[in-house]
């Protein structure tokens, strides 16, 4: 009878071990494929880039110092190697990209250009979809890191080396209230 017991203990624990390492195994999987998701949005802007800056050439040849910062945010984006170089390199082409539209803002002419425009509404709809895409990204990030370090299961994820990821976080200087002044 005691080896009925124990036989059944053992196998209840078994099966939690199983389906608690799954469950892990399904989280990380879920934060490398949302991680995948932002690369496909930002492989997008990038490859729009090179057409907006081409387009604002054409009406501020003077500008260039900016166009160089697009370009050289636009390269360093795209020659990160991990998630966390991705992470800086993209917040710095979003900024490089803010003072590109302030730039346009000076021409008239170029604010009216339809490639321009298309150009710009492309990206626009870009930024939103990293934007989101990074939402979801921390999201599992949240679920795998929850998994990860709550009872009992961080007992299975520290046996079989489970590691966390990183949240995709706003650059502090992005945190800052802007200032208005008329």
């Amino acid at each position: 009878m005691v080896w009925i017991i124990i036989g059944v203990i053992v196998l209840l624990l078994l099966i939690f071990v199983i389906v608690t390492y799954n469950k892990l195994v399904v989280l990380r999987n879920r934060v490398k494929d949302q991680w995948s998701q932002i690369e496909v949005v930002l492989k997008r802007r990038a490859d729009l880039i090179p057409n907006l800056v081409e387009t604002v050439k054409g009406y501020a040849k003077h500008e260039q110092d900016t166009l160089s910062q697009v370009i050289e945010a636009r390269n360093q984006s795209i020659s990160a190697k991990t998630p966390q170089e991705e992470m800086q390199a993209s917040q710095q082409l979003t900024s490089a990209l803010g003072r590109l539209f302030a730039v346009a803002e000076a021409y008239p002419d170029l604010k009216a250009n339809q490639n321009f425009m298309d150009l710009q509404n492309n990206l626009k709809e870009t930024e939103d979809k990293i934007t989101y895409a990074r939402q979801f990204y921390n999201d599992a990030v949240l679920l795998y890191k929850n998994k990860i370090e709550l009872f009992p299961s961080n007992i299975i994820a520290g046996l079989f080396r489970f590691k966390p990821e990183m949240f995709f976080e706003a650059d502090e200087k992005d945190k800052e209230v802007p200032q208005v002044k008329f």
